[in-house]
């Protein structure tokens, strides 16, 4: 679903990536084998993660999805003292979860995408399956890995 709005409503000259959830903007590039690594390892040790979509949330601009997942965020803490002192401010907070489906667009726009969607959402349990990680190329974004979840247990928090 949420891919299928991105590529209905993300303006297409800016939209290189799948819907995704941003969990840190930006790690520094001379630490990328070792995040490799302990994402590797991480997801080897994590079940597959709990989560709602619980609401169209208003970006101004644009237009997310809402996303409640302790379960995420514990993830995202450990990862986050894993690289602690080498994350920029930006990421030194936990994010807003969320998947956003239209950026960069008309404030009009924006509202009229978020009043169709409340219109007819409806609150949903999924689960994430795994990590990914990004390489930023000053426009594009370069697939730098993806592991999925595999632990038949889940992580306790």
């Amino acid at each position: 679903m949420a891919d299928r709005l991105r590529r209905a409503h993300f303006p297409p000259e800016r939209n290189h990536l799948a819907a995704h959830v941003t969990l840190f903007h930006a790690v520094p590039g001379r630490l990328e084998d070792e995040a490799r690594a302990f994402l590797a390892r991480l997801a080897a040790e994590t079940a597959p993660v709990d989560a709602l979509l619980c609401e169209v949330m208003d970006l101004g601009s644009g237009t997310a999805l809402r996303i409640e997942s302790p379960q995420l965020l514990n993830l995202r803490d450990h990862i986050a003292e894993h690289f602690h002192g080498m994350l920029t401010a930006q990421d030194s907070h936990r994010p807003r979860l969320h998947v956003t489906v239209q950026n960069k667009v008309e404030r009009a726009d924006a509202r009229a995408l978020q009043q169709e969607l409340a219109s007819n959402f409806r609150p949903r349990r999924f689960a994430f399956a795994g990590l990914a990680l990004h390489r930023y190329l000053d426009g594009p974004w370069d697939d730098a890995g993806r592991w999925t979840f595999r632990s038949a247990a889940r992580r306790r928090d």
